[in-house]
Order: C-alpha cells, then structure tokens, then sequence
C-alpha cells in the first residue's frame, strides 16, 4: 500500500479482513494505521515510495494525495502484471473495490466502475438498512441442509421453491431472533413433512400492477411476487426496467393489445393464466398501471375463480395519479376541483357511449385513458355540454418515463396541438382548471426534475412555440 492516510485505512481493514500481509509505503501514517501498526497488523515503511518497491506485491493500492506518486505506483504495477487500484483515479485502475456489504457467508457489492465512490457509499447505506445482520447466519444453516434438501427434493423446481418458502417464513425469522434451535427444527419439520411443494399441485396467480412506467413506483408487494414468478405474462404498457426485475429464468409471454392489432385476445388470455396455473406455476399477470383500473383485471379473476384457481391482485399506482404528479398537475385542489372523474376515452364502432353531461360538470378534473384517437370528439363533446372553450386541458405522453412529454393547451386548442406535434401512446388527457397550477408549482420527482417536455399553445403563437421546442 503506497500512502498511510485515512483513505488507506479503509482499504487496509478491507484487506485485512480478507485475511492479506499488508505492507504500507508511507513517510507518515495517520491514526487509524498507526494502531494498526501497533497491533503489529502491518508492516510499515517510513519513506517516500520509489521504483521496485512493489517486487513480490500480489495487490497494490495507491492512495497518495499526490497524483504523480499515484501515476507511477499504477504504471509501475501493470508493467509487473500486478492487480492496482489508485483511489478516486479510475483511468489508472486495472480494478475496481466496490462497497461492501459483509453478512459473511453472504457478500454483497455495490459499484459504480469508478464513477462515483460516495454515491457507492449511499447505495450501500440504503442497502445496509434492508439487509439484516443474521442474514449470514441464515445461509450457513442453509449450507447445513443443502444436501438433504437435494436428496428430498430430486425436481429443481421443486427444491428451489422449497428454500423460497423456508428461508422467507419461520425459519428465516428464527435465525434473525437468535433462536437457532428452533430455527433448526422448522427446517428438520419442513423436510419431513413439506410435500406441498411439488409441481403436481395447483399454482397461481398474481395480479400485479406495474404502475405507469417509472420502477420505483412499484410497491414491496408486487417486487416480491415477481421474483418468484415461474411466468411473466405482460402487456405493452409494461416498460423493460420494470420487466428487468422479475425473476431472469422466469418464462416470459407478452400479450399485449394495440389499437386495432393484438397479439392474443383478452378471452385468451383468461384461459392461458388459468392454464398456467393449472400445470402447477406461479403466474405473474404483469399488468400497466392497476390491474383493475382499465386494465380488465376483474375479466381475468373472474375466469380464475370459475376454474377454481388462486390469486392475488396486488394494486398498482395507476396512470392517471402517477402522471399528473410526475407532471406537477394536482388532480384535486380546494380551489379548483373538488372531484375528479376517471373515464375511458377508447373508441368503438366510432362513438363513445359516455355520460358527458356528467363530465362537464364545474370545479371537475377529467381524466381520458386511451384517448388520443377520440380527442376530437372528446374536446367537441365537452364544449357541446357546457364546458368552457378556454377551459385548460394537457397531454401527457409517456408519463412517469424519461421520455415524458407534457403538452398544455385549451379545449378549443389541444386537438390541433396533438396534430401538430404528434404524441404517441400512451397518452393520458387531463381537462380542468388544474392545469393552469402546473406553471406555478415547483415539481420535482424524488427531488429530481422530470425530463419532458411542456409548452402553452395558442394558434396565433405556433411559430414561436415551435422555435422554442426545437431549441
């Protein structure tokens, strides 16, 4: 190690920890070192690094405060082949040391490649908070029973379920607890008398809303019941991070619905995830938004319970409540609107069978799902029943993603606004005075500013706004 500072302390205790001879390079050593030193923990030279002295090195650290001992440390070491690691100098890094998270047996890393070590720290942190101490505990006992749960359980899926079951229910808890005598004899119980397990039973399904597209609005719920998933049933709506996160060797179906072209109608779609289930699976029905807001959720759990097959249907943070927050819209305001109605706006046989005197009502937000073919017709209705022309309205595209698009506008504009700048589903419309508070709100999502993209349209005014947004 060339340096002594507080730095390299740090990565001295990592490396003593993994059981290394430390010899430190270093004029001076800070306090952490020097105790070290004298614990006789390492060996210590007190001079300035010069060339060969890392002849026989099996690893190098270099954590000067002086970049050019740094760059000949790292030169010297590649030049031997030697593994080197120069803190907070990636360029000159043929490794990286990522943050460790130690639940020995269980080790767990966080890296950046060098980018940002605090930010690796921070993860870390938050990681530190969601993985309990006894979690190293728990997979020593695992390694105990390992061979007999394999001679128990021939079938992989079988046995892979098995430890599912037991390393996240009693067993998991006992070891946490301390009560390891118990914890054993859960796991002798569970061996002896665990025959539910097996592919021949029933599976299910879960219903799981995956919100409008942005991952970190998946609940605890829905993230755990993907990871265990066998089948990944999902729709178009369901963005690839959010598919990411379920299980890597789960199977994956999609059956998602466009305007006019779908890959396997909804009735279909019932029998495949009782079907599924039936072969002894558990099914993900991974859905856009809420499975039972405009997602025919209550379709697909009818049919379920017809054929006897369980499920659960895990909510999701739907579409309209996710992108009029990601898009600073309040959808309720005391001052505003006092209710707010969700609607379809999906045509068929080219009308729309809706109450519009019901959503032309004052101090009202309204909110069309599957809207952007009927948005003519929609904006012509609405002003038909009494809703003002200048009443503000918006287009959200894309929304809670990094490629959402905000489009404000009137009722008497929005329709040329869509035909001029073409957004493309899925796109919510948001009609209320809501969408003026939009301008004068300071919105931030997880204190990060969305990317999108927003303008207020009048027709007079399209040349400059088309100036605007191209710049």
């Amino acid at each position: 190690m060339v340096g002594g500072g507080e730095i390299a302390s740090r990565k001295a205790a990592l490396l003593q920890n993994a059981g290394a001879q430390i010899r430190v390079i270093s004029p001076e050593l800070g306090v952490s070192l020097s105790e070290l030193k004298a614990q006789n923990a390492i060996e210590h030279e007190a001079r300035e690094y010069r060339q060969g002295d890392l002849a026989g090195a099996r690893l190098v650290i270099a954590a000067t405060d002086d970049a050019e001992v740094n760059r000949q440390a790292s030169e010297e070491a590649q030049a031997h082949g030697i593994p080197v690691n120069v803190v907070d100098q990636p360029e000159l890094c043929s490794f990286i040391m990522p943050s460790i998270i130690d639940r020995s047996p269980v080790i767990a890393a966080v890296s950046t490649s060098g980018a940002s070590p605090v930010l690796a720290r921070l993860i870390r942190g938050r990681l530190e908070s969601l993985i309990p101490s006894g979690y190293g505990r728990l997979a020593e006992l695992a390694s105990r029973f390992r061979d007999r749960v394999k001679m128990r359980f021939t079938n992989p899926t079988d046995r892979r379920r098995f430890w599912e079951e037991t390393l996240q229910g009693g067993v998991a808890e006992r070891v946490f607890s301390g009560h390891h005598e118990e914890a054993n004899r859960l796991m002798e119980q569970a061996l002896a008398e665990n025959t539910a397990l097996t592919t021949d039973g029933m599976g299910e399904v879960y219903l799981v809303g995956g919100g409008p597209g942005d991952p970190d609005l998946l609940s605890f719920r829905a993230l755990r019941l993907m990871q265990q998933a066998d089948v990944v049933v999902y729709d178009r709506l369901i963005s690839k991070p959010i598919l990411e996160m379920t299980r890597r060797d789960a199977e994956r179906i999609y059956v998602g619905k466009e305007n006019n072209h779908h890959v396997m109608c909804q009735e279909d779609i019932n029998q495949l995830l009782a079907k599924l289930a039936k072969q002894g699976k558990r099914v993900v029905r991974l859905k856009g938004g809420d499975p039972f807001i405009f997602g025919r959720g209550g379709e697909e759990i009818d049919t379920l319970a017809a054929q006897g097959v369980p499920f659960q249907v895990v909510p999701g943070v739907t579409a309209a409540s996710g992108c009029a927050a990601y898009s600073g819209i309040p959808l309720t305001h005391r001052d505003y609107a006092q209710s707010v109605v969700f609607v379809t706006g999906h045509l068929k046989d080219d009308s729309l069978n809706l109450n519009w005197k019901a959503l032309a009502q004052p101090r009202q937000t309204v909110v069309f799902y599957m809207g952007l073919m009927s948005l003519p017709h929609i904006c012509h209705e609405l002003q038909a029943h009494g809703l003002s022309a200048d009443l503000p309205a918006a287009l959200v595209q894309k929304g809670t993603t990094p490629q959402q698009k905000v489009y404000t506008g009137t009722l008497s504009t929005l329709t040329a606004i869509a035909e001029k700048y073409k957004p493309k589903p899925p796109t919510l419309i948001i009609v209320g005075e809501v969408v003026e508070l939009r301008d004068k709100l300071n919105w931030y999502k997880s204190g990060e500013e969305v990317a999108e993209e927003s303008v207020s349209f009048e027709p007079a005014a399209w040349p400059e706004v088309e100036r605007a947004v191209s710049s």
